[in-house]
């Protein structure tokens, strides 16, 4: 036993690094990083120490997979959590047990406002601002706006995420004709049916102790792309115009893209 033991023995550092995957070239990255304090130093150390995590938890994977241990072998490497009880949701008292009946109250909780009539009356106690003249877009104002959007955002009906559509509107003909489109809904005074198509994604609110009330879930709508990219760009140039003339109160602050005047 005892030239077993020392046959097989691995004398190991203890330390905060002591990882299965941790070799002495990290040590050595890190050990750079730490003289330089370089930002170019840290995501080298960073992106290398990530991508062989995920090499050996992926070998260590395929290992037990290939052993048919089953994948109950894994969850030792994790945590153990406690599973929250579930509960139904209740809406005026009563349980909603039925999936029919779930997407009632769901409909019922996010759409209270849906058929309430608008007074425009009230437009008329605002005093009177200069009149400004609606000057056509530019084909940059859509590449600025078109930069801002993650390439990782959930896409909506179209499927399409966003490095798709700045690759296509790489193309200048294809951004001539957003550009078209957009102007051309400005004139008319119409919004195409298609950009009005969203999918409505609902989640729950987190760090909640129970779920069993809808006001705890929330939706997220999902539009098709161009829709946004064009209603952004509008959104812009509004807020340049109200932020630049002064016609908006001081005390506005929530919802303002600080872009050309900060």
């Amino acid at each position: 036993m005892d030239k077993v033991w020392n046959r097989n023995i691995k004398l190991t550092n203890v330390t905060k690094h002591s990882k299965s995957w941790w070799d002495d070239n990290y040590s050595r990255e890190l050990k750079k990083y730490r003289s330089s304090k370089s930002l170019e130093d840290w995501k080298f150390f960073h992106k290398t120490v990530k991508s062989t995590k995920r090499t050996f938890f992926d070998l260590k994977i395929n290992k037990i997979a290939n052993k048919k241990q089953g994948p109950w072998v894994l969850m030792n490497w994790i945590n153990k959590q406690k599973l929250s009880t579930s509960e139904a949701i209740k809406f005026n008292g009563q349980p909603c047990l039925e999936l029919d009946d779930f997407w009632q109250v769901l409909h019922f909780t996010f759409n209270t406002a849906q058929y309430l009539s608008v007074d425009c009356d009230v437009l008329d106690k605002l005093g009177s601002f200069l009149s400004l003249s609606w000057t056509h877009f530019a084909e940059e104002e859509f590449i600025s706006s078109l930069l801002k959007y993650n390439n990782s955002s959930t896409p909506g009906p179209d499927k399409l995420l966003w490095r798709h559509l700045k690759i296509v509107l790489k193309d200048s003909m294809c951004l001539r004709n957003v550009v078209t489109i957009t102007n051309a809904c400005i004139k008319l005074g119409h919004w195409p049916s298609r950009f009005k198509i969203s999918l409505t994604i609902v989640i729950f609110k987190p760090n909640k102790l129970s779920y069993n009330s809808p006001k705890l879930f929330r939706p997220i709508i999902l539009l098709n792309i161009l829709g946004k990219l064009i209603e952004k760009v509008i959104s812009d140039r509004i807020q340049l115009h109200v932020v630049t003339n002064n016609s908006i109160h001081h005390s506005q602050l929530g919802c303002q893209v600080h872009k050309w005047w900060t």
